[in-house]
């Protein structure tokens, strides 16, 4: 009898046990009971029924990436090409996401597939290739509305890998090559127009720096010239004061030593000729000196007629 009752407090405890549940964080329980939706158990400690409650389904509430296999898909311009997605999404409601569809992941991807054949339908070539972020956005709001029935919020979708076939590579790589070599050959143009351009411009700088440094030196020696004939001017007048300073020097002399009023008007005029020194070409002499002038031609005259 007592190891009956062991047993049966044994299996009391491993029952009363298995009806504590701990739900971790970024998770949510879906609790069944008798069959039938009963709730769901966010993050922390809950107890169920023993027997009639059961946990259906733990759901993870975090954000997951899917990657789904390339798609074939033909463009407004008739190009087939293959196309390789990732979708980025987040589980808002574990009882939609546990009751609204078999199987989740699946119905993603041919939606995926279907809304990415509708997109690139309108969509030539060229603008599929240069267009990825319209196509995600248009994606990404066509699959959120049609997944939030299943408790299912879709945040975003990329355009993974686009490959076109393998002819239009082969032209978009050739045409690539002669992009690069275009642009090569304008680069190279451009960078010779640069050279000759700063080519001339350095001739030109030079030549006017040549035409100013000639023109300084015609001034400089102007300069010197005006200077030499400045300083001779000034050793001319200079002599010249020098010999009236003699020569008044001498008059003074002469009337010191009692010289009489005609002699002095003789060396005067005998100053005078110094003075002119034969390059004067008019001299005005005063009305005294002439007389003594006139006075002494006469004397002279005179003395031949003897």
């Amino acid at each position: 009898m007592g190891f009956l009752f062991v047993v049966l407090l044994v299996i009391l405890i491993m029952i009363l046990a298995s009806c504590i549940k701990i739900v971790p964080q970024a998770y949510g329980y879906v609790v069944e009971r008798l069959g039938a939706y009963q709730g769901t158990w966010s993050v922390g400690l809950h107890i169920k029924m023993p027997i009639i409650d059961k946990v259906a389904k733990k759901i993870n509430l975090k954000e997951q990436v899917v990657d789904f296999a390339p798609q074939p898909v033909i463009t407004k311009d008739n190009v087939t090409m293959r196309i390789d997605t990732v979708v980025f999404f987040q589980i808002t409601d574990p009882k939609l996401f546990a009751y609204g569809v078999e199987n989740p992941i699946m119905a993603i991807e041919n939606l995926t597939a279907t809304t990415l054949r509708n997109v690139i339908g309108e969509m030539e070539l060229d603008q599929t290739l240069t267009s990825r972020e319209i196509i995600n956005t248009k994606m990404r709001a066509s699959l959120d509305e049609a997944t939030d029935p299943w408790g299912i919020k879709v945040n975003r979708v990329e355009l993974k890998n686009i490959i076109p076939p393998a002819e239009i590579q082969n032209a978009m790589e050739k045409q690539m090559k002669a992009e690069r070599e275009r642009r090569e050959a304008v680069t190279r143009a451009e960078g010779e127009k640069k050279a000759s351009i700063l080519e001339a411009e350095g001739k030109k700088a030079a030549a006017i720096l040549e035409a100013e440094a000639e023109k300084q030196s015609a001034i400089l020696r102007a300069e010197a010239e005006k200077e030499k004939m400045i300083r001779e001017a000034e050793g001319q007048a200079e002599a010249i004061m020098k010999v009236q300073q003699a020569t008044a020097d001498g008059i003074r002399m002469i009337r010191e030593a009692g010289a009489d009023e005609a002699v002095l008007r003789l060396k005067s005029l005998e100053a005078f000729e110094k003075a002119a020194d034969g390059k004067a070409t008019k001299i005005i002499v005063p009305s005294e000196i002439q007389g003594i002038a006139g006075l002494v031609s006469s004397i002279k005259e005179i003395a031949s007629e003897k």
